[in-house]
């Protein structure tokens, strides 16, 4: 059998066990982001979006938020599938017998991205399901939509990869959601356009990631946009290579992970 062989057996074998992990624990993986997001569908678009109106692009405003739930469910459960999956293989020692295989460190880092992604898409084609029941939606952009929801769950995924290796326990795993990427998607346009923001806030707002990720699948979905598509994918794909190649090099190193 050819390395390449070998090499996709192990992939298969890590995302197959991933998809595994997450249908086993359904209840935790699956419904309760769909409750939290009926909960937001509810109070800022319904409640809450009936006293608004109409926002830019002539939109309701719960047509506008919901990209913007969808892909910060995406990127939540991407982060944190991976994030406690490749912890708990690193807290039973798992990890270290990987390093020791003859699979290379790129197999084990798509093997474990991927499962974060299976799991962010299908929460997010869950969370878009729940939105038609309260507004109707029309994708303009399919192949955009694909691509900004594909690119954003990678970049979290990396990102809670990232985290896991320099965990040293299950409380540092909560850490960054907490204090990091909740301010963030909140900051990041979900509930609102930043041209609503003065200055210096709207200039704050767009070094933030998440916009770009929130606003490249709102102009796939509804074809509005507060930044440059051009420039949201860009720096959706340079999140992308950095992360790949600095996760690459932890696993390479053996930091945090070899006893």
């Amino acid at each position: 059998m050819s390395n390449t062989s070998i090499n996709m057996v192990a992939l298969y074998t890590i995302v197959r066990r991933e998809i595994a992990r997450i249908m086993r624990i359904w209840t935790q993986t699956l419904i309760p982001p769909a409750i939290t997001m009926t909960l937001y569908f509810v109070i800022f678009g319904k409640l809450i979006g009936s006293r608004i109106g109409t926002i830019e692009g002539g939109f309701t405003y719960m047509q506008y938020i919901v990209p913007g739930l969808v892909m910060m469910s995406i990127i939540t459960n991407s982060y944190g599938n991976i994030s406690s999956s490749f912890f708990g293989a690193k807290f039973s020692r798992a990890v270290e017998e990987m390093l020791v295989s003859p699979m290379p460190n790129w197999v084990i880092l798509l093997g474990y991205v991927t499962g974060a992604v299976v799991r962010g898409l299908v929460v997010g084609v869950l969370v878009l399901m729940i939105a038609l029941f309260f507004t109707s939606l029309h994708v303009v952009h399919p192949l955009l939509t694909f691509l900004s929801v594909l690119l954003g769950a990678t970049i979290f995924s990396l990102a809670g990869f990232v985290n896991a290796v320099y965990a040293k326990k299950f409380d540092d795993i909560a850490l960054v959601p907490t204090f990091v990427l909740t301010p963030l998607t909140y900051l990041g346009g979900v509930f609102y356009s930043i041209n609503m923001l003065g200055e210096p806030w709207q200039a704050i707002s767009r070094i933030n990631p998440i916009l770009y990720m929130v606003n490249a699948f709102r102009f796939g979905v509804l074809g509005v946009s507060d930044v440059g598509i051009g420039t949201a994918f860009a720096v959706m794909v340079l999140f992308v290579v950095v992360l790949s190649a600095v996760a690459l090099q932890l696993l390479k190193r053996g930091v945090g992970l070899r006893s």
